[in-house]
């Protein structure tokens, strides 16, 4: 690794596993963090060293210098006495060993990786990235969140970075779960809850699947489904390609363009594919697709997977399929409590989807996977009242993202790209990564865009938040984009 003072620690951590992944390795690979002599006592390596339980080896520039490096670098030569000390020294590390990933960059660090080619079983599945504009140019970490973007360093922060509603759990629902502790000596028995989330939606009980949060149904659709082709079509939440990854299968990337909005446009997903998965309202574009353009992708043979988690964030839900039962071939919809709830740390979600499927993903699920509080929580949601209040936050989430829009309107550097219609927007603003960390230096947390496959460092996801809130984020949005002008 090479880096700059200005690196933090999940920075770091975050560009080693992208870096891994550009070489088909898990985390778990690492052996040993090597660096410049000096840059080893550096806060943000022993953070990441301690996250990856491995040492941290230094050499000297001057050893470095006399190492033969693929991709060298004059800038670097002249500040540092080597022309890469991240390839150069990971090279050095492994004692003859072959580079297995280049360098790739942050604004503020370098990492590659070198050493033994692991053997076949040891490595993961390949992606092909497309796009009308071509592949892209680096493999984003598919398992960064915006909670780390809130919990990095310790800072106190405007938390704009997550997209749960904030004030929740309300009160009433805060009281339901608590009545729960008198329950937990007797198992979880699901089936009120399972009954509400299918009369919820007008669906039998047996095309319903309780799950610990929407990010479980994605590992059981991997570890059940066997796909020939599967295409993710993104930017979206990048869970569900990471699990399908993990289980070993191949994953083809279709990218929607900033200059269509997002939307998807015909030709999108190849038709040799099997398995089709997408998010919608899409997180992070916040783009709503139509309902019958997402029900085109319907067809015998093929399984479509749609993630509705923000779908209650949109009035009145429209162009949800939750309720679809007669599309062809087999199409899944997966929901989420956790954003208008606030029950993120209590993980609960469901699948909606055709019977034989339904049963042989609950047949992949361990013994009594969702506990009583969550299936409390999900009985309660899915009842009338619940659902009257879900809506009336969604007809203000509107008016809220309304006031957002306006104010990131006034600012020549900011761009939106389609129409948002979720608890987020997504913006493109040169040097977004910098901004970011003013951002920070200000108090406000945001996402960052170059986690999420066909976007990159100039791209920043801020959570609709109320009006007070999002006035100071756009003074200090308009502070930092000015030191670039003053």
């Amino acid at each position: 690794m090479g880096l700059r003072a200005t690196a933090t620690g999940p920075e770091l951590l975050a560009l080693v596993r992208r870096t891994l992944a550009g070489a088909g390795l898990p985390a778990d690979a690492v052996r040993a963090l090597a660096t410049l002599t000096g840059k080893g006592g550096h806060p943000a390596v022993r953070a990441a060293a301690t996250a990856l339980g491995v040492p941290v080896i230094e050499y000297p520039a001057e050893a470095l210098a006399a190492v033969r490096v693929p991709n060298p670098s004059g800038t670097v030569g002249a500040a540092v006495g080597t022309v890469s000390v991240a390839e150069a020294a990971a090279l050095a590390a492994t004692g003859g060993g072959e580079l297995l990933a280049p360098k790739r960059k942050t604004a503020s660090a370098t990492a590659a990786v070198a050493g033994t080619p692991p053997p076949p079983e040891r490595r993961r599945a390949p992606v092909t990235p497309h796009s009308p504009a071509g592949p892209e140019a680096h493999e984003p970490d598919l398992r960064h969140h915006g909670d780390a973007e809130v919990r990095a360093d310790g800072a106190d922060l405007v938390d704009l970075a997550v997209n749960v509603r904030t004030g929740t759990p309300p009160a009433w629902l805060r009281a339901r779960l608590a009545a729960t502790l008198a329950d937990l000596a007797a198992y979880p028995d699901g089936a009120a809850a399972r009954a509400a989330v299918a009369a919820r939606h007008g669906r039998p009980v047996d095309e319903v699947l309780l799950t610990a949060g929407a990010a479980e149904a994605f590992v059981l659709l991997a570890r059940t489904l066997t796909p020939r082709h599967i295409t993710v079509v993104h930017p979206q939440f990048t869970e569900p390609e990471a699990a399908l990854r993990d289980a070993g299968h191949p994953v083809h990337r279709a990218l929607l363009s900033p200059a269509e909005g997002f939307r998807l446009t015909a030709g999108a997903v190849p038709e040799e594919s099997d398995l089709v998965v997408l998010g919608n309202p899409t997180n992070p574009t916040s783009v709503l697709h139509p309902a019958a353009v997402v029900a085109a992708l319907a067809r015998p043979g093929r399984t479509l997977v749609i993630d509705e988690a923000f779908m209650d964030t949109v009035p009145g839900e429209r162009e949800s399929l939750a309720s679809e039962r007669d599309l062809p071939g087999r199409v899944v919809v997966l929901r989420s409590l956790t954003k208008t709830w606030g029950l993120a740390g209590l993980r609960i979600g469901y699948v909606l989807g055709p019977a034989p499927l339904i049963a042989a993903l609950a047949a992949a699920q361990p013994l009594w996977p969702v506990s009583t509080p969550a299936l409390v929580a999900a009985e309660a949601c899915s009842a009338p009242a619940a659902l009257d209040e879900a809506e009336r936050a969604a007809q203000e989430l509107g008016l809220r993202r309304d006031h957002l829009l306006k104010g990131l309107a006034a600012l020549p550097d900011v761009r939106v790209h389609g129409e948002p219609a979720a608890s987020f927007v997504l913006v493109e603003l040169p040097g977004a990564d910098t901004v970011r960390d003013r951002l920070r230096d200000r108090g406000f947390a945001v996402r960052r865009g170059d986690t999420f496959p066909g976007l990159g460092p100039d791209w920043l996801r801020i959570a609709v938040r109320a009006e007070g809130t999002t006035d100071a984020f756009l003074a200090a949005l308009t502070a930092a984009l000015a030191e670039d002008r003053g």
